[in-house]
């Protein structure tokens, strides 16, 4: 690990960007030359202290996943995210393979998205950043590591948590759906896969996945009409589009309601809950 050439980096890059660059407001009196650090701790979902650390090389070696949040967060290329990874002593992931890094061109989208619930995923339904008023809705789900991350696995194991934000009549729809899409992931990362990986230990510790496994669906959800239920507001109607990248490795999930229904109305309740 080159502590130097990482601290180096992260400042130049930091330097480099205007907060409306990452969807953050301007404000006033702003004396720090781009980004400050706390700002880039806040992208990256970490503390300011431990950012601030990594740039002045006096951290440990970071994580891969937290590499993966300060690509993000400083909105990468996917040949600088790769020089991050190096530089801090890893090997720099597939390009092929999911992993965390979200182009920038679609955290942009994202940025503009404030006043209703819109998420990033990867093929494996692993949420890689969201927006306030979806962590509203559904909680951090950014904060899940190992196979827990992606939505799938969680669907299957953890039943009793995961499908809480779905009505009962609804749950064998979205459970062929998770199966049928993680099949096609399989198809388009080969069997050497996280997403072989992730089908099997499925296969091995939930007969309800391995059941609706041999059924062989494929297919990948471009827009879905759903109910959604919140804990305190309770269902909400949205209409759910789904915008793939051209590698179909990531989506844009974007929820809306019909305008002045009693869902949009909601929707918005959760837009300013969330402070966006």
């Amino acid at each position: 690990m080159d502590r130097d050439a990482l601290g180096a980096f992260l400042s130049r890059r930091r330097e480099s960007l205007q907060p409306a660059d990452v969807g953050l407001p301007v404000g006033t009196r702003r004396r720090a030359v781009g980004l400050r650090r706390e700002e880039v701790a806040l992208l990256a979902g970490m503390s300011a202290d431990y950012y601030t650390r990594l740039e002045q090389g006096r951290s440990t070696r970071p994580s891969p996943q937290i590499l993966g949040s300060l690509a993000r967060g400083l909105r990468l290329s996917p040949d600088e995210r790769d020089y991050l990874f190096r530089v801090a002593g890893l090997s720099a992931p597939e390009r092929q393979d999911t992993g965390d890094y979200v182009p920038p061109a679609l955290l942009r989208v994202l940025d503009r998205l404030s006043d209703t619930p819109a998420l990033i995923i990867s093929v494996l339904g692993e949420t890689l950043v969201q927006n306030g008023p979806a962590t509203e809705l559904f909680g951090d789900r950014s904060r899940f590591t190992g196979m827990e991350r992606s939505e799938i696995y969680r669907w299957f194991i953890h039943p009793e948590t995961e499908r809480s934000h779905y009505p009962v009549h609804d749950h064998g729809r979205q459970g062929r759906a998770q199966v049928a899409s993680l099949r096609a992931a399989l198809g388009a990362l080969g069997q050497s896969s996280r997403a072989a990986e992730l089908a099997g230990e499925l296969r091995r510790r939930s007969d309800e996945f391995a059941a609706l496994w041999e059924e062989h669906e494929v297919h990948q959800r471009f827009a879905d009409h759903k109910t959604l239920v919140h804990s305190e507001l309770g269902p909400i109607e949205v209409d759910c589009q789904s915008l793939f990248t051209e590698d179909r490795h990531h989506a844009l999930l974007v929820l809306t309601a019909e305008p002045r229904s009693e869902a949009a109305g909601k929707l918005e309740q959760l837009a300013a809950r969330s402070g966006w």
